[in-house]
């Protein structure tokens, strides 16, 4: 069977028999192998390499999956307590700190290109208030070879806001005679809802918010501070 040409798995799989590959490269050690077995043992390499990756892919991709599910379930108690309207509130102010316009005074300004964010602040600004969507409106901002109704009305579906509440869309002037590379790019979206007591409210929630972070780290500096200090008192009495 060597003499044919055939590996010593294979020749273990055919005796039947519990041999060890060692044992058999001790008795054929001095057998000739023929041409084609080289070319042969490559290919059975190459194959071996090939079945090798595909199950280390298939391990890694059910790995990955289990532990994406157990972020998912830890996840999803959290989104439990967004159904808290207090907690909601307290999203929609964190989400407009780092998206929104903070200068206006009568009115909120919220700005994204991607549609998940515009929908989420969308979404929370409409649980948290009894809003009036007559003052909502949206402006559409974009390349200058996009197509403008596509994108007008893919934001009208995504946004919930009619076409007759849309401002004129604005075109980048930078971008005129030049190419759009990303195919899957929607412009940017702007909302406006027109309320100065929503904005008031919303900026005194993330602002409060702010301010007892920053305070609630100066009390646990200080104290590691003041523990660092015993701590070193005690030493050099102890020494002493």
């Amino acid at each position: 069977m060597r003499k044919n040409g055939l590996t010593y798995s294979e020749i273990i799989e055919k005796v039947d028999y519990p041999l060890n590959k060692s044992t058999l490269s001790f008795w054929c050690k001095n057998i000739k192998m023929p041409k084609s077995y080289l070319i042969r043992l490559e290919k059975i390499k190459k194959e071996n390499v090939r079945r090798a990756r595909e199950l280390a892919l298939k391990s890694n991709k059910e790995r990955r999956e289990k532990y994406l599910e157990e972020i998912r379930k830890r996840a999803e108690n959290v989104c439990v307590i967004s159904n808290n309207k207090n907690v909601a509130k307290i999203s929609l102010a964190m989400l407009y700190l780092g998206e929104g316009t903070k200068e206006t005074n009568g009115s909120l300004t919220f700005a994204n290109s991607n549609p998940d964010i515009i929908k989420l602040f969308l979404f929370f600004l409409r649980f948290c208030y009894k809003i009036d969507e007559k003052k909502l409106r949206c402006t559409v901002m974009c390349r200058a070879d996009m197509n403008i109704k596509k994108l007008e009305s893919f934001w009208s579906e995504a946004t919930k806001i009619p076409l007759e509440k849309f401002y004129k869309t604005r075109v980048d002037p930078r971008s005129i005679g030049k190419k759009s590379k990303n195919k899957e790019y929607k412009g940017v979206c702007r909302i406006d809802y027109f309320s100065s007591d929503l904005f008031l409210e919303i900026k005194e929630i993330y602002s409060l918010i702010c301010e007892r972070a920053h305070s609630s780290a100066g009390r646990a500096l200080a104290w590691h501070a003041r523990g660092r200090g015993f701590k070193s008192h005690w030493v050099h009495n102890k020494i002493s």
